[in-house]
């Protein structure tokens, strides 16, 4: 279930080597942070709307959203988070397809957003830069379909445990005490992410940190020790590739 990534950040940069960004080469990513014009976004404000048909994509540089998406029947869904480093609205701009979902900031964000025929020409003169997109949409689609199988084959604490595997993979850094998320998601947040109660994950998050497998403070989470956080997660060898 893991997005294919390196535990650490890239030492040339300031995103994850897990990220978009953080995947470029040097000259690519010189080439690509050209492209398009700058953004800001304060708390609240929606980068992206499902149902939209604009076509721009847009790369952040640092902060922290969510990607949520509103079924037939009105129900919000928390699908992922975005962070510094990843690329969100790709999906409209390579395919010409309406938004799928919405990407809210849940705190200042900047950005770049880079027209969608800027985009293609990107990609048509850095292949290398092409390959690395598919590999982190076909790893964002992993992530769903293996969510959807995850809310009947594994309990709530094995969910919390691969959800915070799969972060520490993506977006995680090495600290002094383990992996830092430098981030927190609320509860409610985490509930939603992993399909389960709110309380219900209040109790789970608890046996993690008595297990010593997991510290949260403020504004970030860190990972104690992942490999006994995969073990609890049930995660196999190959699940890691």
């Amino acid at each position: 279930m893991t997005y294919a990534a390196s535990r650490d950040a890239d030492p040339e940069s300031n995103w994850p080597r897990g990220s978009y960004l953080g995947r470029l080469t040097e000259a690519a990513l010189e080439d690509l942070l050209t492209l398009g014009r700058p953004r800001r976004f304060d708390a609240k404000d929606l980068l992206v709307r499902q149902g939209d048909t604009d076509r721009h994509t847009l790369l952040l540089l640092t902060g922290f959203t969510k990607v949520t998406a509103t079924a037939q029947n009105g129900r919000e869904s928390l699908l992922a988070i975005r962070l510094g480093g990843d690329i969100i609205g790709e999906m409209a701009a390579v395919g010409a397809m309406p938004r799928t979902a919405t990407v809210t900031a849940c705190g200042p964000v900047t950005a770049r957003a880079v027209p969608h025929e800027a985009l293609r020409a990107f990609l048509l003169r850095r292949p290398d830069a092409a390959v690395e997109l598919t590999g982190i949409v076909s790893e964002r689609l992993r992530w769903a379909n293996n969510r959807r199988l995850e809310f009947r084959g594994y309990n709530v604490k094995e969910r919390l445990a691969r959800i915070l595997v799969d972060l520490a993979a993506s977006h995680g850094r090495t600290g002094r005490d383990g992996v830092e998320l430098g981030f927190t998601l609320t509860q409610p947040e985490l509930a939603a992410l992993a399909g389960a109660a709110e309380p219900t994950v209040h109790k789970a998050l608890k046996e993690l940190r008595d297990a010593e497998l997991i510290a949260t403070g403020y504004r970030t989470t860190t990972v104690l020790d992942l490999d006994l956080l995969r073990e609890e997660a049930r995660l196999l060898p190959s699940d890691l590739d």
